[in-house]
């Protein structure tokens, strides 16, 4: 029973990996296991029985989280879109511009998906629209059905890292840190991972051309009347929005000079950015309407459709990350923001009706559902975990080994990639995360980089074969029997599972490539973050000190004078009339105020961070 008593955490955590291997539902597996453990223990005296009395409270807080409301908020906003055409309308403009390259569709298909992952943060949304829009066309064109499959699944996990991604929403909240802050430190990482993508794929065309043929002329439908593929107007378009949008960047300064008729030196990173892409958009958005409204003939077919529809998802995504990175909106009040402007977009292009909402609404209720029952487990069990000194087991056996910061982070990247084979990422942010964050804080680990590390490293559970989330959603809408094409009317073979599980092993690797550069060079992350801005406590004190002594800081010759005291009564003690009578204990009994001030206050360091 004392064995019992002494290893209490580690046999509920063991418990616990019982539940799940059964095949129970996680959020039951996590309940029922911090129910069954906590009596027991109050039972066994591990822990008194007031521990389950603080219960309520904590589902009460669940309950009463403001920043969990984004979930249903994004969720809704990519469904909406998704349901609204949006994808359909991208993958086949970008389609049409990357096209005559070899392994423009792959690429198209990436773009694309960084674009959805921006605007929906969904990946079931994103993997099945783009399996049911881009496959049967890269089939049909000779692709390579392990490349094809391949860069489907991972393009669309893509929206589990580039904000607003509903993991970074959640890892946000288990760690205890800004959800604002999460998106800024995801962003750079989650568009190299695409550049790592790109990357590969042009490896592919160069080294493997047959693998990503370009597309045949007769399928480029964007083209002129005199056979022109019109990219020249594309390119000017492209050219002056960029060149907006620089000098926004370089002259943001002036720009809240003017404004706020001050001199304003330094503008935030995130800001120039965000301002200076809104600004070239829009530029872009004003020469195409111009163009289409006195019909002026200045832009090419290709140039137009790429304009209207590429602008007003980057206007959505501008709308909802720019007014959170500036701090105008909280994630929450961004979701609901983009949610209203997905409705607007949807019904504006007449492509959503009330049966679609509903469908929309529908599924997102599912989700938040699905979220607060695994969110309620989790907290039941984390209760009685950490009432039987659970934390400190974890921390205990993380810190104790080797290689300190590196070698906790290499264990623990490795401990995920294996458990994701099992446990998708709401799961692990729900058991896991809990564990490890306090350990990862009092090592030193900055709390947003390990976040972030950890949200790429569970990316890597959507491609996991055989377990992988994303390859699931792949097979449902892939080919699984012959068919023949409507445009070339080719008998086309069917996609094999065992294809889509060996075309998700190079980016699988190249995931955890991007782990790996995330450990080495934390400053990817951190760096995008607002800095800590420090405070130097002795000028504050010296400031303080001569505001007090100084018959010009608007405080009087003597700050402990009565209205009925002469100014001059600055030395005078309790006893002395007219003056405040200060207590003499505690150093309060120096004749000079100042004095017994800074001796109050004590010795504060030289400098601080705020």
């Amino acid at each position: 029973m004392d064995f019992i008593v002494t290893n209490y955490a580690p046999i509920m955590f063991a418990g616990l990996i019982v539940f799940l291997l059964l095949g129970f539902p996680v959020a039951f597996s996590l309940g029922a296991a911090g129910l069954m453990f906590g009596f027991i223990g109050i039972e066994l005296n591990v822990f008194p029985s007031s521990v389950m009395a603080w219960l309520p409270q904590r589902l009460i807080g669940i309950m009463a989280n403001d920043t969990l409301l984004a979930v249903p908020f994004f969720t809704l906003m990519g469904l909406i879109l998704e349901r609204s055409g949006m994808a359909e309308d991208l993958l086949d403009t970008v389609g049409q511009v990357f096209g005559p390259i070899r392994g423009g569709l792959a690429l198209a298909v990436i773009f694309v998906g960084a674009l959805l992952a921006a605007t929906t943060g969904v990946v079931a949304a994103s993997v099945i629209s783009m399996g049911l829009i881009s496959l049967p066309i890269m089939l049909r064109y000779g692709y390579d059905r392990r490349l094809a499959s391949g860069v489907i699944a991972a393009s669309g996990t893509l929206a589990q890292i580039i904000p607003p991604s509903l993991v970074l929403i959640l890892m946000a909240d288990q760690l205890g840190k800004s959800v604002g802050d999460m998106y800024k430190g995801a962003f750079i990482p989650g568009f190299m991972l695409m550049g790592l993508y790109v990357l590969w794929v042009a490896c592919l065309a160069i080294f493997k051309p047959k693998m990503v043929p370009a597309l045949p002329v007769e399928a480029r439908i964007y083209r002129e009347a005199n056979g022109n593929a019109g990219y020249t107007s594309l390119i000017v378009v492209m050219g002056l929005s960029t060149i907006v949008a620089i000098f926004l960047a370089n002259h943001m300064a002036d720009i809240h000079t003017w404004w706020e008729g001050k001199l304003v030196t330094d503008v935030a990173t995130d800001e120039k950015i965000v301002t200076a892409m809104c600004g070239g958009t829009f530029i872009a958005f004003v020469i195409a309407s111009i163009n289409r409204i006195f019909k002026l003939g200045l832009l090419s077919k290709l140039a137009e459709r790429v304009t209207f529809v590429l602008i007003p998802p980057l206007l959505l995504i501008f709308l909802v990350l720019g007014t959170i990175f500036l701090g105008i909106a909280t994630p929450t009040e961004g979701g609901a923001m983009g949610a209203m402007a997905a409705l607007i977009m949807g019904f504006a292009r007449k492509r959503l009706n009330m049966n679609l909402l509903k469908q929309a609404l529908g599924s997102t209720t599912k989700l938040a559902s699905f979220v607060m029952f695994i969110m309620i487990g989790a907290t039941t069990f984390s209760l009685v975990f950490q009432a039987a000194d659970g934390p400190k087991w974890v921390e205990h056996l993380l810190t104790s080994l080797p290689g300190g910061q590196t070698g906790f982070l290499i264990v623990v990247n490795i401990m995920i990639f294996f458990l994701a084979f099992f446990l998708d990422y709401f799961e692990l942010s729900f058991i896991v995360v809990p564990l490890l964050g306090p350990v990862a804080d009092k090592m030193g680990i900055d709390l947003i980089w390990f976040g972030v590390l950890l949200a790429v490293n569970m990316q890597t559970s959507f491609m996991h074969p055989p377990f992988g989330f994303a390859l699931f959603f792949l097979r449902s809408v892939a080919p699984d029997k012959q068919y023949v094409d409507r445009v070339t009317h080719k008998v086309i073979e069917p996609v094999t599972t065992m294809q889509i599980y060996k075309g998700a092993v190079p980016f699988v690797l190249i995931q955890l490539v991007m782990v790996g550069v995330l450990i080495a060079f934390p400053g990817i992350v951190t760096g995008a973050l607002d800095k800590p801005v420090a405070v130097d406590m002795q000028k504050v004190n010296e400031q303080m000190m001569n505001q007090l002594g100084n018959a010009d800081g608007g405080y009087g010759d003597n700050p402990f004078a009565t209205p009925d005291a002469p100014a001059d009564a600055g030395a005078a003690t309790g006893s002395d009339a007219g003056a405040v009578p200060v207590p003499a204990a505690e150093g309060y009994g120096s004749d000079d105020p100042a004095k017994a001030l800074q001796d109050s206050l004590g010795t504060a360091p030289a400098a601080e961070s705020k």
